[in-house]
């Protein structure tokens, strides 16, 4: 065998390897992704100052299992749950959410707001917290979220507030229930930003 020879056969080797993990395209791929989108955003140039230590770092909210995914859980009874059939998420809701928050607290111009781990790991004032829900209800088809929120200020102080939002009559379509989660997570983010200015 050539010396030419032997680095064609590994590279189509390793394209023939390849060609088995990485799928583009095929009847398991989702026809559409679901995102969340803040309703409001902060326009271009704009911008606030402080001091790093004074500025507000969104965290992540923790999860269950249950939103760990990226699919929408669906309340089929009180103790079982399903997931919603082509319904998936560009990436996970937690983190999502988190961007809708942080977005809609910067938009208000009233805080400066932490971005990047640098920024966020000197910032002094924290909100984080636990999303408990976001699901699909079928027995009442709803979309429902809940978000209890942790803000972390100088000095120790440490104020916790659940917030909830529900909206009813949206039918089993990802589609349908995708803006509705769209709409109760901006609602939502609108009155964290209430209650950290």
């Amino acid at each position: 065998m050539t010396n030419f020879a032997k680095p064609v056969l590994a590279t189509l080797a390793a394209i023939t390897l390849l060609g088995g993990c990485v799928s583009i395209g095929g009847a398991d791929a989702p026809d559409q992704l679901l995102t969340l989108t803040p309703a409001t955003n902060a326009p271009a140039g704009s911008g606030t100052e402080g001091e790093a230590s004074n500025a507000l770092a969104v965290q992540v909210p923790s999860v269950n299992q249950r939103l760990n995914v990226n699919r929408i859980p669906v309340i089929t009874s009180d103790s079982s749950l399903a997931y919603l059939v082509d319904a998936w998420w560009v990436e996970k809701p937690a983190r999502l959410f988190r961007n809708v928050l942080a977005e809609t607290i910067r938009a208000r111009g009233n805080r400066l707001v932490a971005s990047g781990p640098e920024m966020e790991f000197v910032a002094q004032t924290q909100l984080s917290g636990q999303l408990t829900a976001m699901d699909y209800d079928a027995q009442t088809g709803s979309v429902f979220i809940r978000y209890d929120a942790v803000l972390e200020a100088p000095g120790a102080q440490v104020r916790t507030r659940r917030f909830e939002e529900r909206i009813s009559g949206i039918p089993a379509e990802a589609t349908a229930v995708g803006a509705a989660m769209n709409d109760a997570a901006n609602q939502i983010a609108a009155d964290v930003a209430d209650w950290v200015d």
